[in-house]
């Protein structure tokens, strides 16, 4: 049998007809967008139906198992290539599922839906740089003027649909909340490591990763005690400088960079807290995959925490000192434990675009 990933895109369109659908996740490339995708990859090759993936280049080396019935198309990630992608294919989808915030450029005549699960289109933290602000604006403004391509848009959680609806005028009853996630199946209880505290994010200015590691050490030349334990990759050095540096300084911080799932479930059943300063999510992977994992969760006191949980321990994140007195009071006192409040809906999520 030939590969028909390599077959030019409008005659794999031409055979399939109008029995495609289209999941286009082209600005997906990392992060909990990237596990979320993966997961409904796998979900979506469990069923029948014939699926054409529009995926970022960057990951053609990381894409999950793909069946020969199935295409893949790899483009590099930019407006311009999925503007033509759109135009020479308008009419060829029965369902288009768009996984990167942003709908078609054009209105197709698939139903399309738009997953939504980014927090900064909605608000930016006051402290973002000038630029990262300007880049956000730009993509708002853009999102606003392609908005009525979808039919439907997925959002995580019902602040999300409210703030989305707002800013953006679209009708309540087009963003379905429809949060999934991928279980890692923790099985009993595992034997924590005491006093550490695990934060698995990248470190994208509003994920605080800064501020989380000089309240971490002003915490530790106190009490002498705890670790840190973090997931920053390479991607950004000068958080990754500012670890190694504290680490040169003989402070307790491991940072295991970028890690494989399957490595993170280990790190996750032996860690006690997990630490969660973000000042923005969409939905806040980590605290459920902590959770599951037996973590007791301390976070920032902020609606997207207590929308996923109810937690062990919040702090304010706008007051200076509050992550290191957070630290303290976890050290000295028995917290209770953390509940998750969501549920996975990927099997409703399928239905509903195939």
């Amino acid at each position: 049998m030939h590969s028909r990933r390599n077959w030019p895109v409008k005659l794999l369109l031409k055979l399939n007809g109008l029995l495609l659908i289209l999941v286009d996740a082209l600005f997906v490339n990392g992060g909990g967008g990237k596990i979320l995708l993966d997961y409904l990859t796998e979900e979506l090759e469990k069923t029948d139906r014939e699926i054409f993936y529009l995926l970022d280049k960057t990951i053609e080396n990381q894409a999950p198992l793909i069946s020969q019935r199935n295409t893949v198309l790899f483009l590099e990630a930019g407006f311009l290539k999925r503007a033509q992608f759109y135009r020479k294919n308008r009419h060829q989808f029965s369902s288009v599922l768009c996984f990167g915030n942003l709908p078609p450029n054009i209105r197709l005549s698939a139903k399309t839906y738009t997953y939504f699960h980014q927090k900064l289109f909605l608000t930016l933290p006051t402290d973002m740089g000038r630029l990262a602000q300007l880049k956000y604006w730009i993509k708002t403004e853009i999102l606003y003027s392609i908005r009525k391509n979808a039919d439907f848009w997925m959002v995580q959680n019902e602040s999300m649909k409210k703030a989305l609806a707002h800013k953006y005028r679209i009708p309540a009853h087009q963003v379905l909340i429809r949060p999934f996630y991928k279980t890692f199946g923790f099985e009993g209880s595992s034997e924590k490591t005491k006093n550490t505290f695990l934060y698995v994010s990248t470190a994208n200015p509003h994920k605080n990763h800064v501020l989380l590691i000089e309240q971490f050490c002003a915490f530790y030349e106190q009490h002498q005690i705890g670790q840190l334990i973090l997931t920053v990759s390479d991607v950004y050095p000068e958080v990754v400088a500012l670890i190694n540096r504290k680490v040169s300084q003989n402070y307790p911080i491991v940072n295991l960079g970028f890690i494989q799932r399957g490595a993170l479930k280990k790190v996750y059943a032996e860690a006690e807290f997990v630490i969660y300063p973000s000042l923005a999510e969409s939905f806040g992977l980590g605290l459920v995959e902590g959770i599951e994992a037996g973590c007791k969760v301390i976070g920032a006191d902020l609606e997207y925490l207590h929308e996923v949980c109810i937690p062990s321990l919040t702090f304010n994140p706008d007051e200076k000192n509050a992550i290191a007195e957070s630290l303290a009071y976890a050290l000295h006192h028995e917290l209770p434990p953390s509940y998750s409040k969501v549920t996975n809906t990927i099997q409703q999520i399928i239905e509903e675009i195939t």
